[in-house]
């Protein structure tokens, strides 16, 4: 009885320490800073790394260099700054766009064709006949303040498509692929209903849509987290920088809070 005890609570602790282990941010990685560091990235994003914490976020998710990356929804291409030196002439760099496409990566395939020309852009969600990331090769697909999108309906009049968008992402990785979610966050109290009108999405919702899916949760991290964000603004979370949607109405105050208050989570599939 008493070696049963004995093998029950070292079992405990090593679920305790697994568990803590699981939410804390990734070592540095000598290549994640050397991609953040180049010199090809524009002063105004990285006068945004403060926020987004970039180097210490790609190492939570576990990107290497040899690896076939998705960035959905890229945007005005923060991220993609970083993920195309990273992954030149090792890995894979897909730009997975709304149908609508991506000013952000055409500019800076235009700009500096030798260093963006390369990256794949395809459709997400992908109807069919529309050029999307072939199933079951991707090692990391990466999104970045996006669900709340999804859940909003925004490209969809309104539709809530999340659902669709977490089972095209989990078709698209390999068996042992990382996802990687980072989105503003709503407090688990606050009213569902600030999900579709927001911009904030809840913990709980995310991992709801990703499990639903097929994925299985591996950890969170705070490095992202900004406790001065209440996340209750006039105009949503594009109230906060960078957006000010109130322009100069307080705009000092909500210079001082900074950017958002976000999840960092990442999902294996199984």
């Amino acid at each position: 009885m008493r070696h049963s005890l004995i093998g029950i609570a070292v079992a405990t602790a090593a679920l305790a320490v697994a568990g803590v282990a699981a939410h804390q941010p990734a070592a540095k990685n000598a290549a994640i800073d050397a991609a953040v560091a180049a010199p090809t990235r524009s002063p105004a994003n990285t006068a945004r790394d403060q926020y987004r914490h970039p180097a210490e976020t790609l190492a939570f998710f576990g990107v290497k260099p040899g690896d076939t990356v998705v960035e959905i929804w890229p945007g005005g291409g923060w991220y993609t700054e970083i993920l195309a030196p990273l992954t030149r002439g090792k890995g894979t760099l897909y730009a997975a766009v709304p149908n609508n496409g991506s000013k952000g990566v055409d500019a800076l395939k235009a700009k500096q064709p030798a260093l963006y020309g390369p990256i794949r852009v395809v459709s997400f969600p992908a109807a069919q006949g529309q050029a999307k990331v072939p199933d079951g090769t991707a090692d990391v697909v990466l999104t970045f303040r996006n669900v709340h999108n999804w859940r909003m309906g925004y490209q969809r009049d309104g539709e809530d498509y999340s659902a669709e968008a977490f089972k095209q992402m989990y078709a698209m990785l390999k068996k042992g692929g990382t996802l990687g979610i980072e989105d503003h966050r709503l407090p688990e109290n606050a009213s569902a209903e600030r999900e579709t009108s927001s911009g904030y999405i809840k913990v709980s919702t995310v991992r709801r849509l990703a499990e639903a899916a097929g994925f299985q949760f591996v950890g969170a991290s705070e490095v992202n987290a900004n406790k001065a964000d209440t996340a209750d603004w006039p105009n949503g979370v594009w109230t906060l920088p960078p957006t000010y949607a109130l322009k100069d109405q307080d705009r000092a105050k909500y210079a001082a809070i900074g950017e958002s208050d976000r999840m960092t989570l990442k999902f294996r599939k199984p």
